[in-house]
């Protein structure tokens, strides 16, 4: 989202991280989207989930910081905007609102979640999966250890944010969204293509601070410091993923 100066590449996103949608069925499942249902795709993305949605008969509104991923949505035929997570406009419109991956992009929880109880009508869903307490651990330290090495603040430059499943229900609750379901699920997932284009795709906010020449540099030398714990001996990489789901609901 927009909050973090993350900048989307649509053709890395869809090469490297094509797992992300792909690994969205479960939500999908725990919304139990019905037909004739308006719910709100929050950071839809290139619209692969959405158009899940679509043909499972909801009317779908789309919205994503990102305007090369509202324009891939839109190449779908989808109903896409962009708008950041944290400046929701809609007043108690939709019967759901849906997010997968994420929440975790938004360092500002409560905007986002008090957003989400506006947009909803009383007695509707909040359906969420992002990263949690412990996502990318080992991924992260690397990332902060390297940056820190050059004389940054590598804590302030990650762009992540991830409870534990006992912080976010209590910033639903302080905004009337009540869970029903809320759990941490390790998730490791293997990276066909490997680390680098994961970290190409994900890591950028950590290279800010310094020239395109640097960034190949720091980006060996952060795979080098995980390479023992993420890479087996056959070369193949995995991320140390922790997801958080979730289902609310609005008084």
């Amino acid at each position: 989202m927009k909050s973090t100066q993350q900048q989307w590449n649509v053709g890395d996103y869809q090469q490297f991280a094509s797992f992300v949608p792909q690994l969205g069925q479960p939500l999908l499942d725990l919304l139990q989207p019905k037909p004739g249902e308006l719910v709100l795709d929050l950071g839809c993305g290139d619209g692969v989930l959405t158009e899940k949605l679509v043909q499972a008969g909801c009317e779908v509104i789309g919205v994503d910081s990102s305007p090369q991923m509202v324009e891939a949505a839109r190449a779908r035929g989808l109903n896409a905007s962009v708008m950041d997570a944290r400046d929701l406009i809609f007043r108690q419109e939709f019967d759901a609102v849906f997010s997968n991956a994420v929440l975790h992009w938004v360092k500002e929880p409560e905007l986002a979640v008090a957003g989400i109880a506006r947009a909803l009508k009383p007695g509707g869903r909040f359906v969420a999966e992002f990263g949690g307490q412990g996502n990318v651990k080992t991924i992260e330290d690397a990332l902060i250890n390297v940056v820190s090495l050059c004389g940054f603040d590598g804590k302030a430059l990650s762009p992540w944010y991830y409870p534990a499943p006992e912080t976010y229900q209590a910033i639903l609750a302080q905004h009337g969204l009540y869970v029903e379901t809320i759990a941490l699920i390790p998730r490791i997932t293997p990276l066909p293509d490997g680390m680098r284009g994961w970290l190409k795709t994900f890591a950028g906010p950590f290279l800010k601070p310094f020239d395109e020449l640097m960034h190949e540099l720091l980006l060996r030398e952060a795979e080098d410091r995980m390479r023992s714990v993420l890479c087996d001996k056959d070369g193949n990489w995995h991320a140390d993923y922790v997801r958080l789901r979730v289902l609310a609901r609005k008084s």
